[in-house]
């Protein structure tokens, strides 16, 4: 192993973190969407709507994320 093999490591650690930033947002998502619905229930099938197409954007994050991390650990 080299020095190069060490920051190829640490670059696909970082870009795994994509997955906490994922998980956070679509945990926020979800909260709001929940206290949405409870506030006005009429409007429930247009907020479902908004956060499963904001899950989907999260998701294709993480799993870009998931991309890299694994093309970079494939360097080594």
């Amino acid at each position: 192993m080299d020095a190069n093999s060490g920051l190829i490591a640490i670059g696909a650690a970082i870009s795994m973190f994509t997955g906490v930033g994922a998980g956070i947002g679509m945990g926020l998502a979800a909260g709001k969407a929940a206290e949405s619905i409870a506030r006005q229930p009429e409007a429930a099938g247009k907020i479902q709507m908004v956060v499963i197409v904001c899950a989907a954007f999260a998701e294709i994050t993480a799993i870009f994320g998931f991309i890299i991390a694994f093309m970079l650990f494939t360097k080594i």
